[in-house]
């Protein structure tokens, strides 16, 4: 052999660290996080200075020996981390706001370090069977059956993009191209996008009409399914939605349950935004008629503050995934007994990390009460801006328009003034979202409402509360009169 092999070949290796060697570098990572957290709430809400040199800085060859774990931790925290918008603070009111509570991140580390491998029951009984008691749990919350299963996903496009395979193969039996799918003009890019990756015509997906809250309307729909079907097309899917991106709306889902059952089709809700407003009350009441969808998409790293990659797919039937998604080969060892099953079987992933953990975590630790009285905090938040916003526009010459009524969390709103055009408004609004966002105490983001520019303020994250929207209103009126 032209090399000696070692005795003790994890003496030498810097890659198998002992407990005292985790805990070091730990410690010196905690050190830069306990500051962070510490500091959160005084921190930037975006920070876009040297974006552009920083993104090159690490554009660098790889390195044939390691650095000093303090430098290279410095230099994440001091340099690369500050630069982009920080998702994390209580200013962030941009998009859907993403969660992080720490807790789930405790749980990454005993997920990562201890490596269990849970697409194969066998691989990790605890960690496999925990995810299935998570989805149960969230299953309950939407008021699914007990035939109802599901899995853990990075989020809600590869979420849809497997309930659209679902009800390709339970529904349209191979016919692809004469396949068509019926959604809100609102919805998520991610739904056509999941359509063209399912095998469907992106000129088959159709975009229908909604009504002056930004809901679906039931009969248009209607009439374009059976127009279709006169026209030779095989209709077999509709995605209804709890909670869309521009406007939070949630559209009447007992109705789109009905046209769904009336025409046999596949219902999927895409609730990845306001799914788990079904804890309160409010929404509950909002989204009647979801226990009734075939499959649903819930984020958990938005309405329940989870990390990023946090997303799943529920289905009321979990026969259906079964159908959709199983294939074995001969190297795989064999599956559980029937109580248990191979997460694998009902999902498009083999191998990943054990993502129910960062979920399983915080529940058990604290319970559902303290996820619950956050969403209603977020909703009375919400009421409290548009209110506001309506004070502001009494007390300005100028139109301060808030466009709907917020149903979840989200309001959106623009400027008009007399005397201007269309592209001209547009401009002036522009304008004032710079304003407004140039303190960096919070970020705000337009979106575009049946073609008219709009911004939007979304108050989801854990850390958002009274005293930053008020700041937010307040940055809000002195934007209004500056421009």
């Amino acid at each position: 052999m032209d090399r000696e092999i070692a005795n003790d070949a994890a003496a030498a290796c810097p890659l198998e660290l002992s407990g005292t060697q985790m805990q070091q570098l730990v410690d010196l990572v905690m050190a830069h996080l306990r500051e962070f957290l510490d500091s959160l709430s005084e921190q930037p809400a975006w920070n876009f200075d040297e974006a552009a040199p920083v993104a090159r800085s690490v554009m660098e060859p790889m390195p044939s020996a390691g650095s000093d774990p303090a430098v290279v931790f410095r230099r994440l925290f001091e340099e690369l981390l500050p630069v982009g918008v920080n998702s994390a603070g209580p200013g962030y009111l941009a998009y859907v706001p993403g969660g992080g509570i720490p807790h789930a991140a405790i749980a990454d580390l005993i997920a990562a370090t201890v490596n269990r491998f849970v697409g194969l029951w066998n691989g990790s009984p605890g960690l496999a069977q925990l995810e299935v008691a998570v989805l149960r749990w969230f299953s309950d919350i939407v008021g699914y059956p007990t035939s109802a299963g599901g899995f853990f996903t990075s989020g809600g496009s590869l979420s849809i993009w497997s309930a659209i395979v679902t009800a390709r193969c339970c529904k349209l039996q191979g016919e692809l191209s004469r396949g068509t799918l019926y959604t809100s003009d609102q919805a998520h890019h991610s739904v056509a996008k999941a359509a063209m990756f399912a095998g469907v015509p992106p000129e088959n997906v159709r975009s229908i009409a909604v009504d002056s809250n930004y809901r679906v309307c039931i009969e248009t729909m209607r009439e374009r399914i059976q127009q279709d079907r006169r026209d030779g097309f095989i209709p077999f899917a509709i995605v209804g939605h709890a909670g869309t991106t521009n406007t939070g709306a949630v559209d009447n889902l007992a109705s789109l349950a009905d046209l769904a059952e009336a025409e046999r089709l596949w219902l999927h809700v895409d609730a990845a935004y306001g799914g788990f407003f079904m804890l309160t009350e409010r929404g509950r009441g909002l989204m009647r008629g979801i226990e009734r969808a075939d499959s649903i998409t819930l984020d958990p790293h938005k309405s329940l503050f989870m990390p990023y990659g946090t997303g799943c797919l529920l289905a009321r039937d979990q026969s259906h995934l079964r159908r959709a998604h199983q294939l074995r080969g001969e190297y795989l060892m064999p599956g559980p007994e029937e109580e248990f099953f191979d997460l694998s079987d009902i999902s498009p992933e083999l191998t990943r990390s054990a993502r129910a953990l960062r979920v399983w975590l915080p529940i058990m630790l604290h319970g559902i009460e303290p996820f619950r009285s956050n969403l209603e905090e977020k909703l009375d938040l919400t009421k409290l801006a548009a209110e506001r916003l309506r004070q502001i526009n009494d007390e300005i010459d100028e139109t301060l328009e808030v466009i709907t009524d917020p149903q979840l969390t989200v309001v959106a709103f623009r400027l008009v003034r007399k005397g201007l055009t269309d592209k001209q408004i547009d401009d002036l609004n522009i304008q004032l979202r710079d304003a407004i966002n140039a303190s960096r105490r919070v970020l705000l983001t337009p979106t575009r409402l049946h073609g008219r520019y709009v911004i939007r303020i979304c108050i989801l994250s854990f850390r958002t509360h009274r005293d930053r929207v008020e700041t937010c209103l307040e940055e809000i009126r002195r934007a209004v009169r500056e421009v």
